[in-house]
């Protein structure tokens, strides 16, 4: 067996999407979309996510549409804003990482209206779903109604060209 320094599914330079490129480059704040209580929990790791002030304030985010958050749609969730000290739980919701007994085992969580908030979170947002989400691709389009904030002391954990960074350390 041999270990190599690359990443075993990335493919070689010169057959990469471009548009894939492209979009690794543009920061993305790291989030874990959560619903239900108790055994009934599910979440997903979103990076494609939209905050949208007016009135009423909105959150737009792309979700899998196969995935357990969106089997079937729940009507009320949150978005959790991971911290720097959380991005195990990232890779946990994403399924790339492993998680006995599920990733809600790996933080405490406190179930609120809208569903898990994690604690220590950056922030996090309750949204009351929009109904007839549209399909982007083979994501879901998802639009919800800001309904609560929640706003941490610990700076955001962002997702750039595929790997994830700490933004805190940049402050002056």
């Amino acid at each position: 067996m041999t270990i190599h320094s690359d990443h075993p599914f990335v493919p070689p330079e010169g057959e990469r999407d471009p548009l894939r490129r492209l979009r690794g480059r543009i920061a993305a704040p790291v989030t874990v979309w959560a619903s239900g209580r108790g055994a009934g929990r599910t979440g997903l790791t979103v990076s494609s996510v939209v905050v949208a002030d007016g009135e009423p304030p909105r959150v737009l985010g792309l979700v899998d549409g196969d995935s357990d958050l969106w089997s079937p749609p729940p009507g009320v969730l949150v978005v959790n804003l991971l911290s720097a000290r959380h991005r195990f739980l990232a890779d946990a919701f994403a399924g790339t990482a492993p998680a006995p007994g599920g990733p809600f085992r790996l933080a405490e969580w406190d179930d609120t209206a809208w569903g898990p908030a994690l604690r220590g979170a950056a922030g996090w947002v309750g949204l009351r779903l929009e109904p007839g989400a549209r399909t982007a691709g083979w994501r879901v389009l998802v639009e919800g109604v800001v309904e609560h904030v929640e706003v941490g002391d610990d700076d955001p954990l962002v997702h750039l060209r595929g790997r994830y960074v700490d933004p805190g350390h940049l402050k002056g």
